[in-house]
C-alpha cells in the first residue's frame, strides 16, 4: 500500500468511527500477517471456556432429557472433570502436558468414570455429584465424585508430583476408590515435566 492510500486510508478510518476505531490498529491489519495463537495463549483460552462453562449449572437434571440417568452423569462429570483439570494445572503447567493428558490421561479417566457410574441404579445415581474446587499447592486432588446424601467420596482423581533419580520430575496421575477405602492406587498413567521443580498447583 503506497503511502497516501494508508493515510487516505487512516483518515477515512478515523472520521468514520469517530475516532473509536485505532488506525494504527486499521494499518497494522492492513500490512501484517495475523499471528499464530501460542500454545499458552490456546491453552488460557481452554481456560476462560472452562470458567465461563461453570457458570453453569451443569446438573445432569438439564441435560438432554432423552438420555438415560447414567448417560446424563457420564456427560455432566466428563464435563466437570474436564474444567477442573485444566484449573487445577493452571497456566504455566497446562501448556506443557497438555497434549499428553488429552491423548493419555483424560480417555483413562472416562472410563473410570463410566466403570463408576455402571455400578450404580438410575435412583441412586441421582445423589452422585462432582467436587467444584481441585486442590492448590501441592494438594494431589483433582476432582472427586461423591454421594451428596452421604458426604462420603465414591471415587478421587488425583495428581501425584514425583522425583525419579536421573530423570527429573513426572505427574502421576491415578484414582482411588471407596471399594478398599481409597488405598489402592489405580494407575492413569505418568507425564514427564522436566529436571526443575514444578510450580505448586495455582489457587
Amino acid at each position: 500500500m503506497t503511502k497516501w492510500l494508508k493515510k487516505t486510508f487512516v483518515t477515512l478510518v478515523t472520521v468514520l468511527t469517530f475516532g473509536m476505531f485505532s488506525p494504527f490498529q486499521a494499518v497494522q491489519a492492513n500490512d501484517e500477517p495475523v499471528e499464530k495463537t501460542s500454545k499458552n495463549d490456546a491453552f488460557e483460552s481452554k481456560q476462560s471456556q472452562s470458567v465461563q462453562k461453570e457458570k453453569f449449572d451443569l446438573s445432569y437434571h438439564e441435560t438432554n432429557q432423552k438420555q438415560s440417568p447414567k448417560q446424563q452423569f457420564l456427560q455432566t462429570a466428563i464435563e466437570i472433570g474436564q474444567q477442573q483439570s485444566w484449573q487445577k494445572f493452571g497456566d504455566r503447567i497446562g501448556p506443557v502436558i497438555e497434549n499428553e493428558f488429552e491423548t493419555i490421561i483424560l480417555p483413562k479417566i472416562e472410563k473410570a468414570i463410566m466403570e463408576v457410574t455402571e455400578q450404580f441404579n438410575d435412583e441412586d445415581i441421582q445423589h452422585l455429584t462432582i467436587s467444584q474446587k481441585p486442590g492448590t499447592g501441592k494438594s494431589e486432588k483433582i476432582f472427586h465424585i461423591y454421594n451428596e446424601k452421604t458426604g462420603k467420596d465414591i471415587i478421587r482423581f488425583h495428581v501425584r508430583r514425583d522425583l525419579r533419580p536421573l530423570e527429573g520430575y513426572w505427574f502421576n496421575f491415578h484414582y482411588h476408590t471407596f471399594h478398599d477405602h481409597y488405598q489402592t492406587h489405580h494407575e492413569l498413567g505418568d507425564i514427564f515435566w522436566d529436571k526443575n521443580t514444578p510450580p505448586n498447583w495455582p489457587h
